[in-house]
């Protein structure tokens, strides 16, 4: 018995950490997202109650950024096009937030043990900074298309418009607000049911 156990605990953990971090399968329906993951729906809606950014412009922007790969990090840049070289940046995870970014937010938030691969703190991050983009750049909550533009450039290029002349940017700007209404009119026909359904710890 001691020796099924003992193949069984590291199974069953396999399965978990998968169901945990595996992207979603269907990325387009924020519907079938929270169904998938079924630990997903509870710390976004908190995060959204927090901050005051609304469930669909903060998914929306996390696609954007990781298409829900866990640990996605920028691709490396190519010495004499074949010998992987350094990343572009230190940005990881769901929200691809960097090193100096999430220090700063984990300070201001007081959620310091906070992990860029987790789930929860990401969307917290997520709605932490778009509610930033408010107060320094006066941008609403839930316009996805200029909070997406600030989460790219930072408030500070957002201010001195440096997206102005980034056509890609303003192209991909412009998808993100897409998205987020494609969200926005899915969730409304399931948040009811999201709210009726049980919760459990892993998903």
């Amino acid at each position: 018995m001691k020796v099924v156990m003992a193949l069984l605990v590291p199974f069953l953990l396999l399965l978990t950490t998968g169901c945990a971090t595996t992207p979603p399968s269907n990325s387009a329906n924020l519907c079938e997202i929270f169904e998938e993951k079924r630990g997903w729906y509870k710390p976004a809606k908190a995060s959204s109650k927090k901050w005051g950014s609304d469930i669909p412009t903060m998914m929306s922007i996390m696609y954007q950024e990781s298409q829900f790969v866990h640990n996605a990090r920028p691709a490396r840049k190519r010495i004499l096009w074949v010998i992987p070289g350094p990343r572009k940046s230190n940005a990881m995870g769901y929200a691809q937030a960097k090193t100096e970014t999430w220090r700063e937010y984990g300070r201001d938030s007081g959620n310091g043990w906070a992990k860029r691969d987790r789930f929860n703190d990401a969307i917290d991050f997520i709605g932490w900074y778009n509610r930033k983009s408010l107060q320094r750049s006066r941008i609403p909550l839930n316009n996805a298309y200029d909070q997406y533009l600030a989460y790219h450039e930072g408030h500070g290029g957002y201010n001195r418009g440096t997206y102005r002349k980034k056509n890609w940017l303003l192209s991909t700007a412009r998808q993100v607000e897409t998205r987020a209404s494609r969200y926005r009119q899915q969730l409304a026909g399931c948040e009811k049911r999201l709210e009726r359904r049980g919760w459990r710890l892993f998903g």
